[in-house]
């Protein structure tokens, strides 16, 4: 996806019978110069709370598995009840988002019913979090890069019409991006991308003793799922796919695409705010949505000149940029809704902009004290190397006027997000893969109809691509679906789980 791209990670709360060791895998089921990987023996140690963790170590390239190794990190929450199934793995999105912390929080994630059955585990993919983090730049570093505005004629930072001048400077920061990728994770670069990971969730599900995949995956999760179905579909058990990626899509389509989403995602935050008593995008009684789009647009404009005041006291400004990521960061979530209207009032009552720094910073995972977690580093490091995207930046400049059309405020900042896979390395862009899970077990796929981060359709056409794909539709808003408030998708889901049962192919859910 690309910068602005994070589903599920910062705003998404993620097994096996206890025990110190797994079981092996079926000896059959393991290649000979893998089976070292499926067979080890993990060392649990509690780690707080119920759970217990774990390092598992994998091959750096599945291709020279006696090469240099890395290591995933692993927790798992035992079940509760007397008579586990197995494992069910759990993945937020992304890319970037750590799984060993979404799993912290697996009294929300799934149901009470699921964690009496199966053991939820959570993983850190490789390049993320404590899984061999990838890593490409320093927190100052960082700061700029994510604060950076684009140089316009009239200074008001539109990104569509950026002067060439700014286009230099834009070039430069991502190439400087990539270059510090290379200078600390170059051994790592050719082998972070999702076939990868997949490979690595069957070392996972061996490991943990299990016949077949019961997973869990949400917005980006929904590609590993998916790439797990197309490598390994005999040993698919149950994949629920939430908040889906098309895998057919390529980088720059990818972020027109979702500009839609964000379009449809802000239209109904706007809407929802207007029927307050309070909104501050009002101009009075009877505003429009187009009205109130109209003065976010002229805060935008007003802050690339004009910063806002930032009370966290450390030097970064809350200029355009950082503005709009607040704003986006809160679509991804209706419970975000509230806290993005207090910042907005705080913006134009009072020319505060704290707020939406704060909500900046948990989309892109700074911590308080300044530090980052690897996530964009994850997020732009596993998509440049899983598709390959242009390398003349004419086509980034088409792209942010076509994603412009869809989404005049978000749009093009989400297609020059992806600018620095146009400065990759050559030879760690993954060959594409075709993916539709042939011969793999009934797939549920389900699709949120105005979803922020991953639109509609991309469900509907992942459930269409996937030979064994079945779609269930959550009517509503927020960026997925499973135990975010409607009880219908959850009993499917959980039936799924369960009991192997898929709902119809179409069932809606209003």
């Amino acid at each position: 996806m690309n910068r602005f791209a994070v589903p599920g990670a910062a705003l998404a709360l993620a097994l096996l019978a206890s025990g110190c060791g797994g079981a092996s895998p079926r000896e059959e089921e393991a290649p000979a110069p893998l089976r070292a990987f499926y067979e080890q023996e993990v060392a649990w140690e509690d780690c707080g709370g119920g759970f217990e963790c774990a390092d598992v170590r994998v091959p750096l390239d599945y291709d020279d598995p006696a090469g240099a190794e890395l290591t995933i990190a692993v927790i798992r929450l035992p079940a509760s009840g007397a008579d586990p199934v197995g494992s069910l793995l759990v993945n937020p999105g992304g890319p970037g988002a750590s799984g060993v912390d979404y799993a912290r929080a697996a009294e929300h994630i799934v149901s009470e019913q699921v964690r009496e059955r199966f053991d939820v585990v959570g993983f850190d993919p490789r390049g993320v979090g404590g899984s061999s983090p990838v890593h490409c730049l320093d927190r100052e570093e960082l700061d700029a890069y994510l604060g950076g505005q684009y140089d316009t004629e009239d200074g008001d930072g539109d990104p569509t019409e950026v002067t060439p001048e700014g286009l230099e400077e834009l070039e430069e920061a991502n190439r400087g991006f990539v270059e510090g990728c290379v200078e600390h994770s170059a051994d790592l670069l050719p082998h972070i991308g999702t076939a990868d990971v997949a490979h690595d969730l069957d070392v996972l599900r061996g490991v943990l003793g299990d016949d077949g995949l019961t997973y869990l995956g949400k917005s980006y999760g929904t590609y590993i799922g998916a790439m797990y179905a197309e490598l390994h579909p005999d040993r698919v058990r149950a994949l629920v796919l939430d908040g889906a990626m098309d895998p057919e899509l390529g980088q720059l389509e990818t972020s027109v695409e979702q500009a839609k989403g964000f379009t449809t995602a802000l239209t109904a935050f706007v809407e929802d705010c207007l029927s307050q008593a309070e909104c501050p995008l009002a101009e009075g009684a009877g505003t429009t949505v187009e009205q109130a789009n109209g003065r976010l647009t002229d805060l935008l404009e007003r802050t690339a000149e004009e910063p806002l005041r930032n009370g966290l006291g450390d030097g970064r400004e809350v200029n355009r940029a950082r503005v709009e990521t607040g704003v986006l960061a809160a679509l991804y979530s209706e419970s975000y809704w509230p806290r993005v209207r207090s910042a907005l009032t705080d913006a134009f009552e009072r020319g505060d902009g704290t707020a939406l720094l704060e909500l900046g910073d948990e989309l892109y995972g700074r911590e308080p004290g300044g530090g980052y977690e690897n996530s964009t580093a994850a997020l732009i490091a596993v998509n440049c190397a899983d598709r390959a995207a242009p390398r003349d930046i004419a086509a980034y400049e088409e792209a942010a006027d076509a994603a412009a059309e869809a989404s005049p405020l978000f749009g093009p900042s989400l297609a020059w997000g992806a600018l620095p896979c146009a400065y990759w390395p050559r030879d760690a862009v993954a060959e594409p893969v075709d993916i539709d899970g042939s011969g793999a077990p009934p797939i549920l796929v389900v699709g949120t109809t105005r979803d922020s981060a991953t639109p509609y359709q991309w469900a509907q056409n992942l459930a269409g691509v996937l030979e064994s794909g079945v779609l269930l539709t959550h009517e509503g808003d927020g960026h997925t679906a499973y135990r975010t408030g409607d009880p219908c998708v959850d009993a499917a889901v959980d039936a799924y789980l369960l009991e192997e049962r898929v709902p119809e192919d179409g069932t809606v859910c209003a």
